[in-house]
């Protein structure tokens, strides 16, 4: 197959694509500038200047688009059935929830909190869903599975790093409250793939990193799952 061509953000959503490629032995090509944020940037608007986001990807006459998306075409074109339980598994509604939740719901919520409290730190949690109570769902599911697509590794677990990551490093949640969210993470950065990828994707570490939070919302009460 001819590579695909990644547009890329070192820290970024656009790991993801690298990581699922190392997870699949697939040839790329990752185009960005090593340490420059802004001109990686300008890769970017060259390439697509009407919607200039990362993660882009080009696959032949194609441009895609969106983490979660791009993952599913890349699959379904060039390695179907691999990194996903079949949809006949009990393992697939699951999967493909945590496939939406990372960005759907939980890097909403991260996000929308992190603008919010960087004006204003919190004093109490908010009374409908904040950044810790999506990331207790997430350790609630790792109590029971291994993995977010169940029983084995999947593209939903590329999908839940990247929020995940930002929870903690951000400090929007207190990483001690979440010791399943820890263990799994350790099993992530075990993997050969994950390592070959960020060897690629940050040669540097974080480039341009956010700062963290001084101060999150209090922690609330613990619920175990019923």
């Amino acid at each position: 197959m001819t590579p695909i061509i990644i547009y890329h953000l070192e820290g970024r959503r656009s790991d993801r694509i690298v990581w699922l490629m190392e997870e699949l032995g697939l040839p790329y090509d990752l185009q960005f500038k090593r340490g420059d944020l802004m001109g990686s940037m300008s890769l970017v608007r060259a390439f697509n200047p009407v919607a200039p986001v990362v993660p882009a990807v080009r696959d032949g006459e194609d441009i895609l688009m969106e983490s979660g998306a791009i993952i599913e075409v890349l699959l379904g074109r060039y390695a179907p059935g691999k990194l996903e339980p079949a949809p006949a598994s009990s393992d697939y509604p699951a999967h493909r929830m945590w496939m939406h939740y990372a960005e759907g719901t939980m890097c909403a919520r991260l996000f929308s909190d992190y603008r919010a409290w960087r004006v204003t730190p919190p004093t109490a949690r908010s009374p409908l869903v904040d950044s810790e109570a999506v990331v207790q769902f997430a350790e609630d599911f790792l109590a029971a599975h291994p993995w977010f697509g169940g029983a084995e590794f999947s593209t939903a677990d590329i999908m839940m790093k990247f929020p995940l990551d930002v929870a903690t490093r951000l400090n929007l949640v207190d990483e001690a409250r979440f010791p399943n969210v820890a263990a799994w993470k350790a099993r992530i950065e075990a993997r050969p793939a994950f390592q070959r990828a960020l060897a690629r994707a940050r040669p540097d570490g974080m480039v341009g990193a956010l700062p963290p939070l001084a101060q999150h919302a209090p922690a609330g009460p613990r619920t175990p799952p019923a």
